[in-house]
């Protein structure tokens, strides 16, 4: 979230390097405005961020179904067709896959080449699994919920980014005019005190103070200038577009103060990312119960119908020609089968100790997200108050510095002042210049802040007059 910044009395030097500055924005009638609300739109459709936790978020839904898929009966549909020889021998071959299977009795070895021909169908359904298939769906309905929520907090990171982007650049062209507007009148000062030094009425050392006033004008100009194009290329690549043609409308401030109330607990528990670590806690709980329930047998109901046909018969006499391509031998069978991993009980005992652990560390994260959202809204909160009394306080201010910079010209014309004076007064001007517009930015930073910590920039929208 973004943080208020200040600038420091100790003068515009220090302000200008820190704080962004620019020349104010293009003038004319093919400037286009882009608000702050707009530029939150642009980068909520179109940051390839927000896109990619869109897509993940499809994935994860998708996956849902997938777990869905495993209460529907597995149908397997088989054909083949092949001419091989028939020779078969006794012994044991233990299961592979690589070695045709036996498929008759033991005949004198013979390489006559015959047909095969087969085809069937194999419907397999788990009738029972104690909750694993159950289970399973939980996890991958808490994965989903866990990329949704995902996605929100992807948006609202991305947002609070744009925003902060769009301020700062907001703030550089403020500090721009503040350092543009300081260089003009200490030229106008150096030129006044020339003027001066020429006849004999002032000392050559206050033609130099005031030239060198207006270099180190010049130098916080061309920084600040410096660190506006920084600021646009920021903002740029969150909006995906250039920002050099676009003049940025500065939000208008009402004379509403902080948030009155915090949301409570339960508001903070829907913050999206809470949600989504709750989320992760559960699917890590739905995990375990998976890893509990995969130590009972498993249930399943078979069914088997299927057809074959041969070029040799049983005794081994090859029938010539097509024989072998018709299926004319048909059987069908139905059963159940009991499957109890008792094999597996070692490994699935220590997933099961380190699933426990896991579920336990997901939880404390989930706590600690929850303190830190806390924190985080308080701290915004404060920030809100804080900008918020500090830009009424700032014009205050600016009208003094002001006063006080054109009294201190009065005096020097008198001879009152010296020029040391006038460089120290233009110095503060420009200083609370800076202050006045910046302040009205962090305004509207603390906002951005805070809608980051409650979950939701509707605060802000309301702010800036949208829905």
């Amino acid at each position: 979230m973004g943080q208020i910044r200040l600038l420091s009395l100790a003068g515009l030097l220090a302000a200008a390097s820190a704080w962004p500055a620019a020349s104010a924005p293009e003038a004319g009638p093919a400037a286009q405005t882009l608000g702050l609300g707009a530029a939150l739109e642009i980068a909520d459709r179109s940051y390839p961020a927000v896109k990619a936790a869109l897509e993940e978020k499809v994935a994860a839904a998708s996956g849902v179904d997938a777990a869905r898929a495993a209460y529907v009966p597995q149908v397997n549909l088989l054909w083949q067709i092949n001419k091989s020889t028939i020779n078969n021998m006794t012994g044991l071959l233990f299961p592979q896959g690589v070695l045709p299977s036996i498929s008759g009795p033991v005949l004198p070895s013979q390489s006559t080449m015959a047909w095969n021909e087969g085809a069937g169908v194999l419907v397999d359904f788990t009738a029972l699994d104690f909750g694993v298939r159950r289970a399973r769906l939980d996890a991958a309905k808490a994965g989903a919920k866990v990329a949704s929520q995902t996605y929100e907090l992807t948006r609202l990171q991305v947002m609070d980014a744009t925003a902060n982007a769009y301020l700062n650049v907001l703030a550089a062209q403020a500090l721009v005019r503040a350092a543009q507007s300081n260089v003009e009148r200490l030229h106008a000062f150096r030129l006044s005190v020339k003027t001066l030094v020429d006849n004999k009425l002032r000392a050559g050392v206050e033609g130099e103070q005031a030239a060198a006033a207006e270099s180190l004008g010049q130098t916080q100009l061309i920084a600040a200038q410096g660190q506006l194009d920084g600021q646009r290329a920021t903002l740029a690549k969150l909006l995906g577009r250039p920002v050099e043609g676009l003049a940025l409308s500065d939000p208008a401030l009402d004379a509403a103060e902080g948030p009155a109330a915090a949301p409570d607990a339960a508001a903070l528990a829907g913050h999206p990312a809470a949600q989504a670590q709750a989320a992760k806690v559960k699917e890590q709980k739905a995990e375990l119960r998976a890893i509990d329930r995969s130590f009972a047998p498993k249930v399943d109901l078979l069914a088997s119908a299927s057809g074959r046909g041969s070029g040799k018969s049983a005794t081994g006499v090859y029938q010539g020609g097509g024989a072998g391509l018709n299926i004319d031998t048909h059987n069908w069978g139905v059963g159940a089968q009991v499957t109890l991993p008792l094999g597996a009980y070692p490994l699935l005992m220590a997933q099961h100790r380190a699933q426990s652990a896991q579920v336990n560390a997901e939880q404390d994260r989930y706590d600690l997200t929850v303190r830190e959202l806390n924190e985080r809204l308080a701290q915004a909160g404060a920030a809100v108050r804080t900008a918020e009394a500090t830009a009424r306080e700032t014009p205050l201010a600016l009208a003094a510095a002001r006063a006080a910079e054109t009294q201190q010209r009065a005096r020097y014309t008198s001879g009152l002042a010296s020029a040391v004076d006038i460089t120290a007064a233009e110095a503060a001007l420009a200083q609370a210049e800076a202050q006045d517009a910046v302040a009205r930015v962090n305004v509207w930073r603390a906002w951005s802040g805070y809608s980051v910590a409650t979950g939701d920039f509707s605060a802000l929208r309301a702010k800036l007059g949208q829905k």
